[in-house]
């Protein structure tokens, strides 16, 4: 088993170990300890601010700074960066094509006992929306270093969601894995069903690959860690290859991942999809873990989903 670390952490590590470049500069709404931007904050107190409980000046704040030629970096949990500063993030920052990162974590239901209020299912959905938009989910330790290792250099809006619980860090156990922006990774060749998934889903799907395979079922796993640009051509050719996709995400069933693969699949390659996300539920409060199996977002699901779309696809052959 990889070590467990949640990715807001690893977050933390990265921007820290990236963030050296003197065009840096990070801001937080007062949860730098939460968000772990504190660990910036650390080596280069300089060219870091604490804005307060004020999401939507942060990034106003944020927007005037790239105007000015910095890189910016912005943090608070998910449901105030996606949701309650997204004026600001559209108008101020994705409208002139600045180049601020938004960073929103404790997304989905892994905010756990802060409850549904703070449970935000709606991010990606939100942020996929809004015009000429990068949306990074990563799902792992490893794969967070490596997507803000990216950003340092990339240049315009993005969006990228951390998570609060530990998850097991398992991209950098492939020796082929390679972080590129709009690129999924297959972890997992196979050519009866694909599960192609984001965040930390993306370890449910590989156990879910397990457990199909001890019923002679060959699951291709797909690591999309970038919802938008959506990597299309990994997405047609795994659909004409297996027949049959599902798509697994910590984020509601509306919006997300599922859809954008849904989106491709009936432009390029209509084939059975079913999908694994929050039913257009709210959370509520609870242990992130018993959540997760409450709301169906377990490799148990996955794998059932898996046999239910082949049955359709086999109906259809």
């Amino acid at each position: 088993m990889g070590e467990m670390i949640a990715t807001r952490a690893a977050y933390g590590e990265a921007l820290r170990e990236f963030g050296g470049r003197e065009e840096i500069m990070v801001l937080d709404a007062d949860l730098s300890s939460c968000t772990m931007s504190c660990r910036f904050q650390e080596l280069y107190p300089e060219r870091f601010y604490n804005v307060g409980i004020a999401e939507a000046n942060m990034v106003g704040i944020a927007a005037g700074l790239a105007a000015a030629g910095k890189k910016v970096f912005c943090h608070s949990f998910a449901m105030f960066t996606a949701g309650r500063a997204y004026d600001q993030i559209r108008n101020s920052v994705a409208y002139p094509g600045l180049n601020v990162a938004i960073v929103g974590s404790h997304g989905g239901l892994t905010a756990g006992e802060d409850g549904g209020t703070h449970q935000c299912i709606e991010d990606l959905s939100l942020m996929r929306t809004v015009p000429g938009m990068t949306v990074i989910c990563p799902c792992d330790a490893n794969e967070t270093r490596e997507a803000v290792r990216a950003l340092v250099d990339y240049k315009g809006p993005c969006y990228m969601r951390t998570g609060r619980i530990t998850v097991e860090n398992i991209t950098d156990s492939y020796p082929d894995y390679r972080f590129q922006i709009g690129r999924g990774v297959t972890l997992k060749d196979g050519c009866d069903v694909t599960l192609i998934a984001t965040g930390l889903m993306v370890q449910e799907a590989v156990r879910a690959a397990g457990m199909l395979e001890k019923e002679g079922i060959s699951a291709r796993v797909i690591d999309m860690h970038t919802i938008k640009p959506l990597d299309e051509e990994l997405v047609a050719k795994a659909a004409r290859e297996t027949g049959a996709i599902v798509t697994a995400e910590n984020h509601n069933c509306y919006g997300g991942l599922g859809s954008a693969v849904a989106e491709v699949l009936v432009k390029k390659c209509p084939v059975p999809m079913e999908m694994v996300a929050v039913n257009d539920r709210f959370g509520h409060s609870g242990n992130a873990l018993e959540l997760l199996k409450r709301y169906g977002l377990s490799a148990e699901m996955v794998a059932e989903k898996a046999r239910q779309v082949m049955a359709r696809a086999a109906q259809t052959d």
